[in-house]
């Protein structure tokens, strides 16, 4: 899902608990925790802005982080430390309703006495149209997560008169939602837990809100935001905690997020207690520091991520394999793990499946001594020779590539090391930095002719599909649109296939369906549309203010969970 800052840490750090903490107010605020420990304004700092606030379009993490606390859905993943592979749970809904109708069915019953931010009760028919939403505001996961409920697929079609007629079925009566689907989905609950499917006032826009956030019903509500400099969330008045895995009571006031903080200023204002956590890695002059004085204040996450180059496949020098596999059997997956931190932080990735989701199975095709039909167990090192003679074979050399990448240090890094490989291939190449909510958005857009899209993947949640059909199925990719998260142009329809029969027998079978996956994973590799590069644990700098739990699988950090001495 989602892309994120690149984040890196060196040297050992060691995880302690802190200490008691006192008390901000008398009383608790409405909505708050009944806990000494509310109160207080939490400062965030980052270098870019967030992009868009509408939930069902938004698609960076660090806009994900902010919005989960403001948005719900029908379901949700738990806010609170565990598994990477926990599924989802009940949020806006009483319970997970069993499949009705061989798993076409699903009735889902609304909790009562839910209120948005405006004030106004959630009923059955928000639900409705907030499902209709998704496909009236092109929303980027519209096509591989929600079109299969039924009246889905016309609504990509036409999605000005979009009415999942038959597949959405508010009963205001009952205070009931009943789905219907066109064939069974194993992942249907993690789907509806997603951003994308936040549930919003049935009289919201029908098209993207931008800086103008929608109400929600989560315990924040945004009251200001200007992507130039920042934005400031306070408590929803009509919050009232129905379930705290779910979505738990905030502890501070009020939240402020500042943007343009260079990433030296941001770790020196932490230290000082200025700001009390920030969006971008520490540089790596400063990491050392940070290890050795503060290791109380430091959290070291584990999230399911990737990052990697997306390759156009459409237009030259990549729309040639041969070219697409030179440029994966040259990268020197090491000299990426070290801009990354070292190997205490970093691992080199051969697939687009990180190690720990459903369906990754060790395998990688570009590596010394190792092919696509011969693939080895890890990473080795470079095969230049064979690079070379595949580009001598394409007849490219001299050619000029481009390479756009997010504008933060480790990202630039990490381009600096794309071109020096493509220049040691005989490519002329650039590299074009930009602020990452622009950059995303930018590498989408077909018009824009991007050769090479540096960026990073989290996972919408913890499934196969979440990486290899939302990033590289023939579904996903919209040409002339700036929400076509497949960034390589990728399609082809016999990869779909296997893919569409993995998420099938998954249903019934997981286990016959992982192995489906990673058949699914082998063969988009053996087409090389990506350059998996790294997958990394986050390492996060805290002020001496914040205490308490703040790690939740998913979300990574929890804004609402964050106690403020």
């Amino acid at each position: 899902m989602r892309l994120k800052s690149f984040l890196v840490f060196g040297g050992a750090c060691a995880l302690f608990a802190t200490a008691s903490a006192t008390a901000f107010a008398e009383a608790p605020a409405p909505g708050a925790p009944a806990s000494p420990h509310v109160g207080g304004t939490l400062r965030l700092a980052g270098q870019g802005m967030l992009g868009t606030m509408d939930p069902q379009v938004s698609y960076l993490h660090t806009a994900y982080q902010v919005l989960n606390v403001v948005y719900d859905g029908l379901t949700t993943f738990s806010k609170s430390p565990g598994s990477l592979t926990r599924q989802a749970i009940p949020d806006l809904a009483e319970s997970l309703p069993p499949p009705e109708d061989g798993g076409l069915t699903y009735r889902f019953h609304l909790r009562h006495g839910l209120h948005f931010s405006s004030g106004k009760e959630v009923t059955p028919d928000d639900v409705a149209a907030s499902m209709r939403r998704i496909f009236k505001v092109n929303s980027p996961t519209a096509g591989p997560y929600y079109s299969h409920i039924v009246g889905g697929a016309a609504c990509l079609h036409d999605p000005d008169h979009c009415t999942l007629a038959g597949g959405v079925e508010p009963d205001d009566q009952n205070w009931t939602v009943t789905f219907h689907l066109t064939h069974p989905d194993s992942e249907f609950f993690d789907r509806l837990a997603f951003l994308h499917a936040a549930i919003l006032p049935a009289d919201a826009p029908t098209h993207d809100v931008g800086n103008d956030a929608a109400p929600g019903t989560g315990p924040y509500r945004i009251v200001s935001y200007d992507p130039n400099t920042g934005l400031r969330m306070e408590r929803n008045p009509y919050f009232r905690q129905w379930d705290a895995e779910a979505q738990p009571a905030g502890y501070p006031d009020a939240i402020t997020y500042t943007f343009g903080m260079d990433p030296e200023a941001s770790v020196t204002a932490i230290e000082n207690g200025q700001y009390d956590w920030m969006a971008e890695n520490a540089p790596l002059d400063r990491l050392g520091e940070i290890g050795s004085r503060y290791a109380d204040r430091v959290r070291l996450i584990d999230f399911l991520n990737l990052y990697y180059a997306a390759l156009n496949v459409n237009i030259p020098p990549f729309n040639d394999l041969r070219v697409r596999q030179a440029f994966n059997y040259a990268i020197n997956r090491k000299a990426m793990v070290i801009h990354a931190g070292g190997p205490a932080v970093s691992i080199p990735s051969c697939q687009l499946l990180p190690v720990g989701s459903p369906g990754f199975e060790p395998s990688c095709a570009y590596t010394r001594g190792a092919s696509p039909e011969h693939p080895a167990q890890e990473w080795r090192a470079p095969d230049m020779e064979r690079a070379r003679q595949l580009i001598k074979e394409a007849g490219v050399s001299g050619q000029r590539v481009g390479i756009v990448s997010p504008s933060t240090p480790g990202y630039v890094a990490m381009a600096n090391e794309l071109r020096s490989t493509l220049a040691d291939l005989g490519f002329v190449v650039s590299v074009r930095a930009i602020t990452q909510a622009v950059q995303f958005t930018y590498i989408q857009n077909s018009d824009n002719r991007v050769q090479v899209g540096l960026t990073g993947w989290n996972a919408d949640y913890p499934a196969a599909s979440s990486y290899l059909q939302a990033l590289l199925s023939c579904d996903t990719f919209t040409p002339h649109s700036d929400n076509s998260i497949n960034i390589s142009g990728f399609c082809d329809r016999s990869v779909d296939a296997i893919m569409d029969r993995a998420a099938s027998v998954s249903v019934t079978d997981q286990k016959a369906g992982d192995a489906l996956w990673a058949e699914a994973s082998r063969a988009i590799m053996a087409q090389a549309p990506v350059v998996p590069l790294n997958q990394v644990r986050w390492v996060t700098l805290l002020s001496a203010r914040v205490h308490g739990e703040i790690r939740a699988p998913i979300y990574e950090v929890v804004f609402s969970k964050f106690q403020l001495r």
